[in-house]
């Protein structure tokens, strides 16, 4: 990837490409969520099933039938502690670290902060 990068930089003089690292700041958070104040990075913040709280038969918003009783999938107390809203989506706050991190150019080649990229002078 690196490669495909230098080259692409070389093809396109005038471009400016900015490789963001976000499976490193993603991975850091799976790995380590109670250091940024997340719980269990793999349990969802709304749906029903399991140790997960993951099921196919049944998304956040919906309802299940259990033991003839039936239950509303509602999101859970705490969703600014929870990565993942529903097994595949990520919850608001997860989205917030993300770009927190990524916003300060230490995961980006050239490593520039995003206020820096954002404020470059158009060309002539």
């Amino acid at each position: 990837m690196k490669e495909a990068l230098v080259q692409l930089r070389r093809d396109l003089p005038l471009a400016a490409i900015t490789y963001v690292d976000v499976y490193s700041v993603k991975y850091s958070l799976f790995q380590h969520p109670e250091k940024y104040g997340f719980e269990d990075p793999l349990v969802s913040c709304c749906g029903y099933g399991g140790k997960y709280k993951q099921s196919a038969a049944v998304g956040c918003g919906g309802t299940i039938e259990v033991n003839g009783t039936q239950l509303f999938v509602d999101s859970c107390e705490r969703p600014f502690a929870s990565v993942t809203w529903d097994g595949i989506h990520y919850t608001e706050a997860a989205n917030k670290f993300v770009f927190n991190k990524i916003s300060t150019g230490a995961f980006s080649d050239p490593p520039l902060p995003l206020k820096m990229a954002c404020n470059r002078k158009e060309l002539n």
